[in-house]
């Protein structure tokens, strides 16, 4: 597939407008007057930096608008910055996404009325109890669901619907959603929906992603992001960097849940997995360094019967289920694989070091030891690449 990835944002609905009601509560504070946070609001130091820098730049600019207009423009303020933070954090992580659409821009072209009418015109709607609800046990679903609510209001699974309609009118023709595991029972309406509208069964998928639980000495950090209590990506990976981030997020199959040890992905020590990824990589540089320095060159083909040891043998089994891993890995959808099979070939690699010597006065049997050490570099290399994580030549 040419895929395309999307970010899809939440700009609409209650938790938006909390979101607005509890930065302009931070920032009237920070002018001097005081004001509670909602109850249900949010209370991280986030919103608070943010509003003593609203203060400082417009000063009581938005004091004089009434609370409603005060809590919109707020949240416009709010959805801009953390986006934008989003972004950034994304990109030091490596991650980026063709386009980021939001769920405002929905409501604002009419796109849950134009589902409304393909779904009338299928007699797949009816009113019962003031509300509006969609016929989706009919595909799948285990009971009807609720589109439009008695006050009249759209339900997040309408504005939903709507979303992944526009998916398939822009033409893609598969659709693959990541979703967090508190929404598995989303999974069947959704699909139902899919289907009363006329898209094939097998077009539209979703992963679940479990959640991640961090530890450090070995005990969870609690997070609340409401209470502010949270442990930002960009503070992660600045403690334990980039490469160790990547690999340790995807070295579980993602319908598992994840423990991350902080602790652990600092190691520089064979314990850290990431670390004993890359200290193989580096070995195997540092032989062809020794090498050099000996003033033997690459080699470029050697005699096969040559490599006969069972480490020898062992190293080569392994490299040859490479292409098969990686197209495994992504027919899939599970990394997990890859970052497994890597440490296999580290570990078979280090045994077959620690068992013999690549450079010795056989000169047959050095350039067949480099060329399999060139070739077992090589698909590291590859791997660490595919995962995002860098292969350095020296540690």
């Amino acid at each position: 597939y040419d895929a395309y990835k999307e970010f899809y944002i939440n700009d609409a609905g209650r938790q938006v407008r909390l979101l607005g009601e509890s930065l302009a509560a931070r920032y009237v504070a920070a002018l001097g007057f005081e004001r509670e946070i909602p109850q249900d609001g949010y209370h991280g130091d986030y919103l608070r930096e943010l509003a003593a820098n609203i203060a400082t730049r417009e000063g009581s600019a938005y004091v004089k608008l009434s609370e409603d207009e005060r809590a919109e423009v707020m949240s416009q303020i709010a959805l801009s910055h953390i986006v934008e933070q989003q972004q950034k954090s994304l990109s030091a992580y490596g991650v980026f996404f063709d386009n980021w659409f939001r769920e405002s821009s929905l409501r604002d072209k009419g796109a849950e009325q134009s589902i409304l009418e393909k779904l009338q015109e299928k007699n797949l709607t009816y009113q019962q109890d003031g509300a509006l609800w969609f016929k989706s046990s009919e595909f799948g679903d285990e009971k009807d669901r609720v589109l439009i609510t008695q006050e009249g209001e759209p339900t997040y699974f309408f504005i939903d619907i709507a979303y992944h309609q526009t998916k398939y009118e822009r033409g893609f023709t598969a659709v693959h959603d990541f979703w967090g595991p508190d929404h598995h029972g989303y999974i069947d309406r959704m699909k139902s929906a899919m289907l009363a509208l006329g898209h094939p069964k097998d077009s539209f998928h979703v992963s679940i992603i479990q959640q991640v639980n961090l530890l450090r000495d070995g005990k969870p950090v609690k997070m609340s992001k409401r209470a502010g209590e949270i442990i930002e990506m960009d503070e992660l990976i600045e403690e334990v960097g980039v490469d160790a981030a990547r690999y340790f997020f995807v070295d579980r199959k993602m319908s598992q849940p994840l423990d991350f040890d902080i602790e652990l992905a600092k190691k520089q020590s064979d314990e850290n997995p990431v670390y004993y990824l890359q200290y193989a990589h580096a070995r195997i540089c540092s032989i062809f360094r020794f090498a050099e320095e000996s003033g033997i060159g690459e080699p470029e083909s050697f005699a096969t019967n040559v490599l006969d040891s069972y480490h020898e043998l062992n190293v080569i089994k392994r490299l040859i289920d490479y292409p098969e891993v990686v197209v495994k890995s992504a027919q899939f959808l599970e990394p997990h694989r890859l970052t497994a099979y890597l440490t296999e070939v580290a570990t078979v690699f280090h045994r077959f070091y620690h068992e013999h010597r690549v450079v010795t006065e056989d000169r047959e049997k050095t350039f067949a030891r480099l060329l399999l050490a060139k070739a077992t570099r090589q698909v590291l290399s590859n791997g660490l690449k595919l995962l995002g994580i860098t292969a350095p030549e020296k540690m």
